[in-house]
C-alpha cells in the first residue's frame, strides 16, 4: 500500500503544480502578451481568473459548514442517548 500512497501523492503534487503554473501564467504573464498572440487561445478571459477561485472558495466553505453542522448534530444526538 505504501507504493500506492506514493503514487497518489506524486499525482496530487503534479496536478497542483500544473494548476499553479497555468494560473500563474494566466494571471501574471498573459496580460503583458499582445492580445492577438496565439497563446491567448489557450486561456479563458481574464474575468474568470477571479470568478473561478471565488466560486471554488464558496463551494469549499459551504461543504465545510455542512460537515461541521452534521458533526455537531451527531454529537448532540450521541449526548442525548447516553
Amino acid at each position: 500500500m505504501e507504493l500506492a500512497d506514493k503514487a497518489v501523492g506524486f499525482l496530487l503534487t503534479l496536478t497542483s503544480l500544473s494548476i499553479f503554473t497555468y494560473y500563474t501564467f494566466w494571471v501574471i504573464i498573459l496580460p503583458f502578451v499582445d492580445s492577438d498572440h496565439f497563446v491567448h487561445k489557450y486561456f479563458l478571459p481574464q474575468e474568470y481568473a477571479i470568478l473561478i477561485p471565488v466560486f471554488a472558495g464558496v463551494v469549499l466553505l459551504a461543504f465545510l459548514s455542512i460537515f461541521v453542522g452534521l458533526v455537531m448534530l451527531k454529537s448532540k444526538r450521541k449526548k442525548k442517548t447516553t
